[in-house]
């Protein structure tokens, strides 16, 4: 069973363009659209500070949300892109694209690291060098994984993890069509310092 979705709220922008934007944004509201699966556009504004506590929360980019439209529609959507400011970095215009349950989509999904205190490399003093936090997916929009799992129990000092070292979710492929490094466990400085002297 899929989990639930979790919620955006968002409202029917009336007009468009950047008069409308402008007009929406004096009232403390974020503009923006919903587009795709063969519809027409539809124009929304989103509550700032509502929006803001939302992107702080994290991987806004990368969940499936059902997003709640008061004077219209009800619909599954992904963030495509959300404008700043360049000088204040807020939010100003934030885009939203349709999406059916049985739709592949590219998104980038966190990597979690378990078990660091069943790896001998760490017990030494090796450090996780981390080379990439998220990894982009190709995945079904109606099973979006949470998280990928890296198990870290029994890698050494020079262990290195890579994309197929890790088991995926059902439905999930890498986007990258070739084996690339996600992490390591790298040899602490001082280790570092005596093999040179040892050379």
């Amino acid at each position: 069973m899929a989990k639930e979705l979790p919620e955006l709220l968002a409202e029917v922008r009336a007009g468009t363009g950047k008069g409308a934007a402008r007009a929406a944004r004096r009232e403390n509201k974020v503009p923006g659209v919903i587009y795709g699966a063969g519809q027409e556009p539809v124009s929304i504004n989103m509550n700032f500070h509502y929006l803001l506590k939302r992107l702080k929360q994290g991987r806004f980019l990368s969940t499936l949300f059902n997003l709640k439209v008061e004077g219209g529609e009800e619909v599954h959507v992904v963030c495509r892109g959300v404008q700043r400011d360049v000088v204040k970095d807020m939010p100003t215009h934030v885009d939203f694209m349709r999406i059916n349950d049985d739709s592949r989509i590219n998104l980038f999904i966190h990597v979690d690291f378990i078990n660091a205190d069943k790896a001998p490399g760490i017990k030494r003093g090796g450090t996780l060098t981390t080379v990439r936090a998220e990894v982009e997916l190709e995945v079904l929009a109606g099973n979006i994984p949470d998280h990928i799992t890296v198990d870290l129990e029994g890698k050494n000092i020079g262990d290195v993890i890579h994309i197929d070292d890790v088991v995926l979710p059902a439905g999930a492929k890498p986007t990258v069509d070739r084996n690339f490094v996600i992490a390591n466990i790298a040899a602490p400085s001082g280790l570092l310092a005596s093999d040179d002297a040892a050379e």
